[in-house]
């Protein structure tokens, strides 16, 4: 397959909802929200002209002091984006209704954070980068050891009750995979390091990797250049290929992942 395809291939394929962090805003929106058909974000942003704002963001402040999972990251987005912390305050305290759990705001948080600064994070030091997908990674494990189909559908950006129950259990694990993503993205405002875009012979040593692991063509194709298999994969391999696409990115030359990762949260930005 020639580059331009692969990359646009790997734009729209299963791994990058992993790199792209729609996991996370999917699981962090918590429990109880079954009962409409709106997504959450969709009710909250209908603002209410009536809310007393500078109370609504002390309640709210409160809520997310009462979390410790989920503090850290709050507390570093105020230290390292003051303007985009008060921003997303005022936005929470001015929305109105769906503004009633800790678990959606860290998740819109993400989102509105990802939108309006998620390039910076292309730029990032090495170190940074890793813990992303590291996280990632382990957030995978964690879903594998529970149940391969709620593993399967989070590569693909999937949610349903049983992802917010799952993320009601593992709140510290969901509130790390935040914070990272934010120390990678003030990371590349601070390093702003330039890398270049993956080149064929990247992606060459990638499937050398994906091979040695194991994989065979059909499970590369699928992968690395957006083809679905028939019949499609069943969850428990749909999950292993996951985690095995992860460990292999892990295990290239640093310029070479470097050069990935630097896509994939390229592409997180854009999305």
């Amino acid at each position: 397959m020639m580059l331009i395809e692969r990359l646009l291939a790997l734009a729209t394929g299963a791994i990058v909802a992993i790199c792209l962090g729609v996991g996370l805003v999917m699981m962090a929106f918590g429990p109880g929200r079954k009962d409409s058909a709106d997504p959450p974000h969709a009710r909250f942003l209908e603002a209410s002209p009536t809310i007393d704002r500078a109370a609504a963001r002390s309640q709210i402040e409160k809520v997310i002091a009462g979390a410790p999972e989920y503090r850290p990251f709050f507390d570093r987005l105020r230290s390292a984006f003051p303007g985009d912390y008060d921003s997303t305050l005022d936005a929470f305290a001015t929305g109105g209704a769906g503004a009633d759990s800790v678990d959606f705001y860290l998740a819109e948080a993400v989102r509105r954070l990802r939108q309006a600064r998620g390039i910076l994070a292309a730029r990032a030091e090495p170190a940074a980068l890793a813990r992303v997908f590291d996280l990632n990674l382990a957030v995978l494990r964690a879903l594998a050891g529970e149940d391969k189909r709620l593993c399967a559908a989070f590569l693909y950006g999937g949610v349903d009750h049983d992802f917010h129950n799952f993320a009601a259990r593992r709140r510290a694990l969901v509130g790390e995979m935040a914070t990272v993503g934010l120390e990678a993205i003030a990371s590349g405002r601070t390093r702003n390091e330039e890398r270049a875009a993956p080149s064929d012979e990247d992606f060459h040593a990638l499937e050398t990797a994906l091979i040695a692991r194991g994989l065979g063509k059909a499970e590369i194709g699928s992968l690395l250049d957006g083809k679905t298999p028939d019949p499609p994969f069943d969850d428990e391999k749909t999950c292993a290929m996951g985690q095995t696409y992860l460990e292999a990115l892990r295990g290239l030359e640093e310029p070479v992942r470097l050069r990935i990762w630097g896509l994939a949260v390229e592409l997180m930005a854009r999305s």
